[in-house]
């Protein structure tokens, strides 16, 4: 831990930003469960997602992009479909009811296809991969973002489609495998954890609006402008593809599938700034496809044999996605999560931006 890194309790922040989210005009339970999203995110060491996603958020319920007070709505269904329309509500309480509605459908099925448009930001997708893992069930999730146009397709110079995270959830009793990532070199909020700590974006994952590659957040963000909550749609350049050409295939897959064929909107539809996630998933009973082969086993000794493989670095076993999820859970869980001071200090003009005090948030965070 550095000087000037600020150690926070989960706990008490969940009760400080519950308590924001409050004033902002969510109902208690609709604070609390986007604050345990938020710190969960932390927790987990994706601070990209995290607590860093307050102001924002505010920004957003006050401009109306994002809704409080909404659930899912049906738009049609069969015993193993449903396609679900989030009203703009915050994607901190759609996205786990929609998880839950295919959960129950797997359950009675032994699989199911959901289908959900309009979404507030989801967060996290790799939490909703660990709800179903809690039911027992294998889930694959293709997410993308209705107008909000970040990432430049491989070989191009402009943005075209969004962050499109895909994620994939298979339960493992000697530790689930949770695969969740962006099909954009780094997520979004990433830049913006390295833009709020004065530092430069990782090598390779913008570009300027030339196409040649930078390090300068600016590039995404445009100028840093006093007062006002960075906008990643306002900068010159863009997000670059991961994994080139097939990173920037599979981010097409998303914008087709979550964006298009749910009706949500792929990166560049709509025409305003209201932005929203699509999400198509998918979700299966493994007991379903077992025939007595015992997938539970063979799953599980394979990654046993994963983990087992001599680390390049004799310091750093190998690890299967999950692992690092975890075991930053157990230290963050018993040390406290490491806030930057700036974070830590947006977090409470959130707070006095709603009328609270700002003694009464360092005394519900425990500070």
């Amino acid at each position: 831990m550095t000087q000037k890194e600020i150690r926070v309790p989960a706990d008490g922040l969940k009760r400080m930003l519950t308590r924001v989210f409050t004033a902002a005009g969510g109902s208690e339970t609709e604070a609390e469960a986007i604050a345990a999203n938020l710190v969960e995110a932390n927790l987990a060491g994706h601070e990209s997602h995290g607590v860093i996603r307050t102001q924002r958020y505010l920004f957003w319920a006050a401009n109306g992009t994002l809704v409080f007070g909404k659930s899912v709505e049906t738009v049609s269904e069969a015993p193993g479909f449903a396609l679900l329309d989030g009203g703009h509500g915050f994607g901190q309480v759609i996205g786990p009811r929609a998880v839950a509605i295919g959960i129950a459908k797997a359950r009675d099925n032994g699989f199911a296809l959901i289908g959900l448009r309009r979404a507030g930001h989801l967060g996290r997708i790799g939490a909703l991969a660990e709800q179903a893992i809690a039911a027992g069930l294998v889930s694959i999730h293709f997410v993308n973002v209705a107008n909000s146009v970040l990432v430049a397709p491989f070989g191009g110079a402009a943005r075209r489609m969004s962050t499109a995270p895909v994620c994939i959830g298979v339960p493992n009793a000697e530790g689930d495998f949770v695969l969740d990532f962006a099909t954009s070199q780094v997520a979004e909020g990433k830049v913006l954890v390295a833009r709020n700590a004065g530092r430069q974006a990782p090598p390779g994952s913008l570009i300027g609006p030339d196409g040649a590659p930078t390090t300068d957040p600016d590039a995404l963000y445009g100028p840093t402008r006093p007062g006002v909550v960075d906008d990643p749609r306002a900068g010159p350049g863009a997000l670059a593809p991961m994994g080139l050409h097939k990173g920037s295939g599979l981010a097409l897959a998303c914008e087709l599938l979550a964006g298009a064929l749910t009706g949500s909107g792929t990166a560049t539809e709509g025409g305003t700034k209201r932005s929203h996630n699509g999400m198509l998933s998918i979700y299966l009973d493994p007991d379903l496809m077992d025939d007595g082969h015992g997938w539970a086993a063979s799953a599980a000794a394979y990654i046993a044999e994963i983990r087992a493989c001599p680390p390049a670095d004799p310091e750093s076993p190998v690890m299967v996605p999950g692992d690092p999820e975890r075991k930053r859970r157990a230290e963050r869980l018993a040390n406290g999560l490491p806030l930057a001071p700036d974070v830590w200090e947006s977090l409470l003009a959130a707070g006095e931006s709603k009328g609270l005090d700002r003694g009464e948030l360092k005394a519900l965070s425990g500070v």
